[in-house]
This record gives C-alpha cells, structure tokens and sequence, in this order.
C-alpha cells in the first residue's frame, strides 16, 4: 500500500505536529506558517536577524540506517550549532525532506524526533519541501541577535579558548557504523555525541559582550580555526597540552586521542577568542571552556606539544 502524498505528508507528519508542539500563528513572530507558497515572519525589533543552511546526505553525513528519530535530532542540533556560534537565538526553521519513499514507519519516528528537538530549543517550524530521490535532508535556521560573533574580529594576542571536550564523535563513528565493538560505556558516549550534539547557546550568551570572535567546530578544530585566522588575517599558536581532549578518544585509543582532537569534527563545540581587557572576566564566569592559545601575526597554526613542534597528518574534514 503506498504511503501518503506530499501533501498529505506535510498536514500529517509536519503541519498539525508543529503547530500543537510550538503554538499557534503569531508565536516568536510567525504570521503565517506551513501550509502557504510563502511562510510571513515578522523579525524582532532592534535585533539583526542570522540564518544558516545545512544538507545532510545519506550516507555521508549521518548512517542511511540510523534510527529515524536520531537522524531529526543529530539534523536540527548540527544545525542550530550555527546559531549558538553567531550568539544568535533560535527563531524558525525551514525543512526540505528528499525521501525514496513515502513510509510512515520512517516518517512518524524522524517527525517526532524533529519536534521534540525544536520544542527543547525553542525554534519553530514555518515551511519546507518533500521530493523524491536519495535520502538527504536539508534545514535552514534562522535566529536573532544584537551581537553576533563574527570570525573576523580576532586581533594579535587575543587568548583561543573551545568548550567543553572535543574528539568524542570522530572517536565513537566506528561504533556508530558498527565497525567496531566498544563497551556499554563507550557506546553510550558515542551515541551522546553523535546524535545528540549540544549547541552551545548558554556558552555563547555567557561570552556574546567579552569575545572578538567565534565559530562552531563542525570540521575539526584546526581546519575551523583556520577559517578565523584567513578572516581575521592572523595565524594562532596552539599549546597542545592544554587541548580539552574527550574520554572516549581516548579510550577508543589513546595513540591517536590527540589527532582526533583535532582534526575529527563533528565535535559542535565552540572555538573562540578573548581579548587580553576582557580575559579575566571570561575565566571568571564559570563556564565549561578552557584556554588553548594564542591568535598571533605570523600566518599559519604552530602546534606544540610538550614544549617541542607537533603537527598532526590532517588538518580537518574535507567535503570534496
């Protein structure tokens, strides 16, 4: 038996969820929402609006036969991550779903997973498409800001500090993919920090008045701290042995922990710069960050690692 249409699609799985889950017209500035050629928005007063597009591919970015649930949640958080870095609040959210079939055993799970996620962070949903082809779903974020935090506003002697640990995700893919066996513990980190990546909007609110600039690490943090440096026209001195390295990377394996670090992505965390005036304030403000350099005028990232040279075989992720 077929499943439903595109538009039987969107009123069954999207339209009525949505609307019960997030309000009715007129919340968080929504005129019109789905069901339109054109969702009506109306943007907050004084504030700059921050809009972010992401494609997730089958296959490439997330296992074709992950749980439908996990796939809506991992989509959503990766990109509100883009948000959180901008210091932007979540507003609304547009949805271009790319399916090989209509299955509503697919479907009710992905959409129930899709709106729980958007309820926690507060984002609604406003319009979107259904096509037919190869599994990838694409999500555009829109937020809100009065101070966003660009990558280009690093000077020379500003501190480098990321949040919380990094590595978790890179390290835990094989057993996401079930390439690999791990423990209870360690499957139960990978799964955390895979699908449930965390976007760091309380850190960013913390920082938003103190930082010169920021970004999310979504491609590793040499790689995404290299797009600050090309922005800003500066170079950064890393001191490896303060790097905030994830538990699983290393018990994964501990050879490679620091490389993973690094380079493996997928982490969402935070990479962003202090001022020296502002640095005392930022230390003090009991956040889960942690101080790992130095943006300088010499191009390039140095590495050092024990008070000696490291460099890594990779630098970050590559799309193509």
């Amino acid at each position: 038996m077929p499943g439903p249409g595109e538009f039987e699609l969107i009123r069954e799985y999207f339209s009525a969820r949505f609307q019960a889950s997030t309000g009715a017209s007129g919340d968080q500035g929504v005129v019109l929402g789905i069901g339109d050629d054109c969702a009506l928005l109306t943007p907050p007063a004084g504030k700059i609006l921050a809009t972010s597009v992401d494609t997730l591919v089958a296959g490439v970015h997330f296992p074709a036969d992950a749980r439908p649930d996990f796939i809506a949640s991992r989509a959503l958080r990766v990109n509100l991550s883009d948000l959180a870095a901008m210091n932007a609040e979540p507003l609304w959210f547009t949805l271009a779903l790319t399916l090989r079939q209509s299955d509503p055993e697919w479907l009710e799970p992905f959409a129930r997973g899709l709106a729980e996620t958007a309820k926690q962070y507060g984002i609604t949903l406003v319009g979107g498409d259904t096509t037919k082809g190869p599994l990838s779903i694409t999500i555009q974020v829109t937020g809100a800001c009065e101070k966003p935090l660009r990558r280009d506003g690093a000077r020379a002697g500003d501190t480098i500090f990321v949040s919380n640990q990094l590595g978790a995700s890179a390290a835990g893919l094989p057993l996401i993919l079930r390439e690999r066996d791990g423990s209870i513990k360690q499957k139960e980190q990978a799964y955390l920090a895979y699908h449930f990546p965390q976007p760091q909007f309380a850190v960013a609110r913390a920082i938003g008045p103190y930082a010169s600039s920021a970004l999310d690490i979504s491609d590793g943090l040499l790689g995404d701290l290299g797009h600050i440096c090309a922005a800003s026209k500066l170079g950064a001195e890393l001191n490896l042995n303060d790097l905030p390295v994830a538990e699983l990377a290393y018990s994964m394996n501990a050879d490679t922990a620091l490389e993973t670090a690094l380079t493996g992505g997928d982490d969402y965390q935070l990479c962003f710069t202090v001022p020296e005036k502002h640095l005392d304030i930022v230390q003090n403000l009991q956040l889960p960050i942690t101080a790992i350099g130095t943006m300088h005028r010499e191009p390039g990232i140095q590495c050092t690692l024990n008070g000696k040279s490291w460099q890594p075989r990779s630098t970050s992720y590559r799309h193509f």
